[in-house]
């Protein structure tokens, strides 16, 4: 049981507390902390937890858990297995028994599973930005139930891994079977957790986040913090996928991210249509069977944050909330695609330096500036050639149809996508 810290004292008394409230205990507890500056080591030393201090790392969380990974891996059977969590996350006290159980469950005809990750839901709801941030989660917890449990990511919020798949990943590094890297962890993926899910996965591992295995993560308090830290995940998804290239472990993260940025295309697309034919034409009104198709999308946003509480409905049925909240995505997820363009430098801090930083803002700008104007453009395009209403028809019928699938708890690509990588649906406890 692995917990990286750095300068966590006000919560790892928490995370210590839900793992010691655990109806099956971790068997040892480690606590890595990495150039801690407050109580940690204090704090979980009064825990009952082992502290193992980080030597000259400057590789972040990825270097601090691989210089503890190097050492126990070797001492461990391949029976055993490593739970590796974030130590601002609680869990709930029967997390590592279901894990463990779903970990050691082998289906005959399916490959072995390489990890079991979390379903995460945020704490503590004090502010607008926090109740945004939860209801992406539950809703991301609705979707892992009707895909059967078949997780994308093995979040580093909890993720309980076997040891002999770890040194599997290790060996595969050593070897070049893998991209990057020469440990468990890639030090040079900004997503260190969203990395070893793709080298699990091309190594023939299930990927699993069973609904029973809950935990509660905390949120972005800030706009600014929530931003740094989606660029950082949208970026480090990014590389990854450019790193391993496209193959069939990668076909549909490569489809997701790209609706991902027809979605972000969409909205000027669309305004530009839209002010065009207001200017040109007058406004072209509202008919009803494109009113009924969008609120019947919006009904199924709706229906997924219920399981969030009150707070998170009433959230939902305001809807302007979450539809700039879902622009500042937008924004967040073009700036990473400009940084991957221009080569910037894959971080996720501002630059240091008064210079760099105008020169590094400036080249942003200029690339955000351009991608619009392509988007504007495109968009004239498709008027002169008479398609542009077509096309946003197709687009909003496709996202229409998303959303009664999703309502129907269906998962069409369920049995495409389970060889290797599928769950079975009778090994999932019910939605609660």
């Amino acid at each position: 049981m692995l917990v990286p810290a750095h300068n966590e004292e006000a919560l790892i008394a928490e995370t210590l507390e839900s793992l010691a409230a655990q109806t099956r205990p971790a068997d040892e507890v480690i606590v890595v902390a990495d150039r801690c500056t407050d109580r940690t080591a204090q704090i979980s030393t009064a825990h009952g937890a082992k502290v193992v201090e980080a030597v000259a790392n400057t590789q972040a969380k990825a270097g601090a858990l691989n210089q503890v990974l190097d050492e126990l891996l070797p001492q461990l059977s391949d029976d055993d297995a490593v739970m590796i969590m974030d130590s601002d996350t609680s869990l709930s006290p029967e997390f590592i028994a279901r894990a463990a159980r779903r970990l050691h469950e082998q289906e005959p005809g399916l490959p072995p599973i390489g990890g079991v990750g979390a379903i995460f839901f945020g704490y503590p709801l004090r502010r607008l930005v926090c109740h945004l941030q939860n209801n992406e989660y539950v809703r991301y917890a609705r979707e892992l139930h009707r895909r059967h449990g078949r997780a994308d990511v093995l979040t580093g919020t909890a993720s309980l891994y076997p040891a002999k798949a770890l040194r599997h990943v290790h060996r595969a590094r050593t070897e070049h079977t893998l991209p990057r890297g020469d440990a468990v962890y890639d030090v040079q993926s900004l997503t260190e957790d969203n990395e070893l899910t793709l080298a699990l996965k091309h190594l023939g591992y299930r990927c699993s986040s069973p609904c029973a295995c809950l935990v509660g993560t905390e949120l972005m308090p800030t706009w600014s913090r929530l931003y740094y830290q989606r660029l950082r995940w949208q970026r480090g998804a990014l590389d990854n996928l450019r790193a391993y290239g496209l193959s069939r472990v990668t076909l549909p993260y490569v489809c997701r991210q790209a609706l991902t940025y027809l979605s972000v295309a969409f909205v000027p697309f669309f305004l530009t249509v839209l002010g065009y034919y207001t200017v040109t034409k007058g406004f072209p009104g509202l008919p009803w069977f494109w009113v009924a198709v969008t609120g019947l999308a919006g009904f199924e946003r709706v229906w997924a944050a219920k399981r969030g509480g009150w707070k998170s409905l009433l959230l939902a049925v305001a809807i302007v909330p979450e539809v700039l909240f879902d622009q500042f995505l937008n924004v967040v997820y073009a700036k990473a695609l400009i940084d991957i363009l221009t080569g910037s430098d894959a971080t996720w801090e501002q630059a240091r330096g008064r210079k760099k930083h105008l020169r590094k803002l400036l080249v942003q700008t200029c690339g955000l500036v351009l991608l619009l104007a392509g988007v504007v453009g495109l968009a004239f395009a498709c008027i002169t050639l008479g398609i542009a209403w077509h096309l946003i028809a197709i687009f909003v019928l496709s996202g229409v149809a998303a959303a009664v699938i999703r309502l129907s708890r269906l998962y069409p690509l369920g049995l495409l996508l389970s060889l290797p990588s599928g769950e079975p649906k009778h090994e999932i406890e019910p939605w609660r």
